[in-house]
């Protein structure tokens, strides 16, 4: 959505700060009619997100587009078309930069770091951004994990230990109806409440923001 270049200033907040209020009202009606969300079968509950169990880091590397996300405070001002590139610096350090149109259709963008944390997997990542307050430094515990991949490389779940973040990451922006189903299943069975995770507009893709729980 794209507002007109002729608004103010004032109005432009006004509009945003709607659209920001409105998505919290969505997010809000979703957890209100979600069931408790309970660990799926081999997810213990109050258990931290577990990685798989070998990340290919340089496969992993390269665009992917985010289909669906739990939201987060700082994904407000993206309106659609939310990308990520990774690419590696070293063997431990992998640059990231993330992308989004906005809702005044402007482009935002973001660089920072994302460091392994875990050796073993390579699953398990500190991502910090310089310019952002208390994010702003390269080591850390690991507040990105790798989930789930598929074999194919093709589409992946990453999210944080309590899970109060997860992002569902596709090489493709389009997603058909039999792919969903496999995300929510996913999703699920790595203990995330899919009504609490909403689809993303992409590119060729979704059009819409809804609750994962109603694909």
């Amino acid at each position: 959505m794209n507002l007109s270049p002729k608004v103010d200033s004032a109005q432009r907040f006004r509009r945003i700060r709607g659209l920001a209020v409105a998505g919290a009202v969505l997010i809000g009606a979703a957890l209100a009619a979600a069931p408790t969300a309970s660990a799926a079968p081999g997810t213990a509950a109050g258990q931290p997100l577990a990685p798989i169990a070998s990340l290919n880091v340089e496969r992993y590397l390269g665009d992917w587009n985010q289909v669906a996300a739990v939201p987060q405070p700082f994904n407000l001002v993206c309106a659609r078309d939310t990308k990520a590139n990774y690419q590696l610096i070293d063997p431990t350090n992998v640059r990231v930069e993330n992308t989004c149109t906005t809702w005044t259709g402007q482009t935002n963008r973001i660089v920072g770091n994302a460091r392994v944390t875990d050796p073993i997997t390579n699953a398990q990542l500190h991502v910090s951004f310089p310019q952002i307050p208390l994010q702003n430094s390269a080591d850390g515990p690991p507040n990105y994990i790798v989930t789930y991949i598929a074999d194919d490389y093709s589409w992946a779940l990453v999210g944080n230990p309590g899970r109060s973040a997860g992002f569902v990451l596709s090489r493709s922006p389009a997603v058909d109806a039999a792919q969903w189903q496999k995300i929510r299943s996913v999703v699920e069975d790595r203990g995330y409440n899919s009504c609490l995770v909403l689809t993303a507009p992409t590119p060729a893709g979704a059009t819409d923001i809804r609750p994962l729980c109603t694909v």
